[in-house]
């Protein structure tokens, strides 16, 4: 009878170490529908598949022009618009938006709501601050180590157009929030329109005619200590690419849509990077639609530990 008691005692207190450490993850996706999922005929519709057969629990989306609240309400996510308050949930006008299974939180409003906004959410009463963000394309080259610059000169390019001006607009939250992230977490993503300085380094040089080049718009980034989830995960940026925009018939592949995130709570552990072309037929669990946008996507699943 003491050893069935013992052996009793050892399974409740195994068991409730194990409660403890239990992780909860999650998936999150970063995908820039395009026009709202409009350029190709049932577009929007598209995108609800191909959401509904990714199932993230997470949507940072960008180019959401008046469709979200409709993608979201067909599968059921809540719905956050990142505009003023008040703004009309289906105005064609809005850029960015934040889908969620889980509970919102407080909102995150900046003054710049087409490039960076967020909302909290709420993961068995823990929070994180969600991001969505875009940055503008120009300067923009197909094939930047083309254009006969060393790197200080194509630093220098890159801080030469309105990505640059836009980045140093909405970098105040940026460092704000990323100061933050011991007590609560964040996770930032979308369409930089940038190739990162991860995916042009020496491993990379031959490829890009013996550049090295830290590109700005993502080492500042990883400078306030944000990690880039996928070319963390996928270190070898020639076996796995993570290419997300490429267009047919020119030199023009890039990864330039990304997930990063800060906080000791969260880890990333794993990251999946998908490319398409802007109404090509587009295959996920055995099922084919015509794909609705010229951007591809990320998504990555986070594990979030301890929670009480």
């Amino acid at each position: 009878m003491m050893r069935i008691l013992f052996c009793l005692s050892l399974l409740l207190i195994f068991g409730n170490c194990t409660s403890k450490i239990e992780q909860t993850t999650f998936k999150v996706m970063a995908w820039n529908i395009l026009h709202g999922g409009n350029d190709i005929e049932n577009g929007p519709q598209n995108v609800i598949q191909i959401i509904k057969e990714i199932n993230p629990d997470v949507i940072l989306m960008v180019e959401t022009y008046g469709s979200g609240k409709m993608i979201a309400d067909s599968l059921g996510y809540d719905f956050h618009l990142i505009a003023e308050e008040g703004t009309a949930l289906d105005d064609k006008s809005v850029n960015l938006s934040i889908f969620s299974k889980f509970p919102f939180g407080e909102r995150i409003d900046t003054d710049y709501p087409f490039y960076l906004g967020g909302r909290e959410i709420l993961i068995k009463d823990r929070k994180i601050r969600l991001f969505s963000n875009w940055f503008h394309y120009l300067p923009w080259e197909d094939a930047p180590e083309d254009l006969g610059l060393n790197t200080a000169e194509l630093l220098a390019w890159e801080r030469s157009e309105n990505k640059y001006d836009m980045i140093q607009k909405v970098l105040p939250y940026l460092k704000k929030y990323s100061a933050e992230t011991d007590s609560i977490p964040m996770i930032f993503g979308g369409d930089m329109n940038s190739p990162s300085h991860l995916d042009w380094g020496e491993a990379t040089k031959e490829i890009h005619n013996g550049l090295v080049v830290p590109w700005y718009s993502t080492k500042v980034l990883e400078d306030m200590g944000l990690i880039d989830t996928y070319r963390t995960l996928n270190p070898d940026p020639l076996a796995n690419p993570g290419i997300t925009w490429d267009s047919k018939g020119v030199k023009d592949e890039h990864r330039i849509d990304y997930i990063f995130y800060k906080g000791d709570a969260l880890k990333a552990i794993d990251s999946k990077s998908y490319k398409a072309f802007l109404g090509e037929p587009f295959s996920i669990n055995g099922k084919t639609f015509a794909y609705p946008s010229d951007h591809g996507f990320v998504l990555t699943t986070f594990a979030f530990k301890n929670f009480p």
